[in-house]
């Protein structure tokens, strides 16, 4: 199975956009995530959710909006809880990770491939086949 990041933005408006993919493909529906970093002192957040593959297809899609949330644990930014409203709308719940902020990597397809990593490992997205 060919799991792949297609990123959306970084969270300002195109976060509606991904609360909107959830609600339309419910059915197809995998898992949710926020991703945690730390980046010059200050944390932020990764919204992501990845989805079953369509019809016959091998391909699963996570889409992303990287980096762009201030993360706050104590008190959730207005983005982060209308997210956590859709995901709990569809009868799910999401997973929470802390993880290496993005400028770690020298190009991003790196920080795709790690996150990737991490997810097969935790077994939130099947293994490669």
């Amino acid at each position: 199975m060919i799991q792949q990041f297609i990123e959306l933005g970084q969270g300002y408006g195109d976060i509606y956009e991904l609360c909107e993919l959830v609600k339309t493909n419910e059915h197809r529906f995998h898992n949710a995530f926020i991703f945690t970093a730390t980046h010059d002192g200050n944390s932020v957040a990764s919204l992501a959710v990845a989805f079953k593959p369509s019809g016959e297809s091998k391909f699963m899609p996570i889409y992303i909006c990287r980096e762009g949330i201030p993360y706050n644990e104590e008190k959730l930014s207005k983005r982060i809880e209308i997210f956590k409203q859709t995901i709990q709308d569809v009868k799910q719940q999401e997973n929470i990770l802390e993880i290496k902020h993005s400028s770690v990597f020298s190009e991003k397809n790196q920080y795709y491939q790690y996150l990737i990593g991490i997810l097969r490992l935790n077994r939130y997205i099947p293994p490669m086949q």
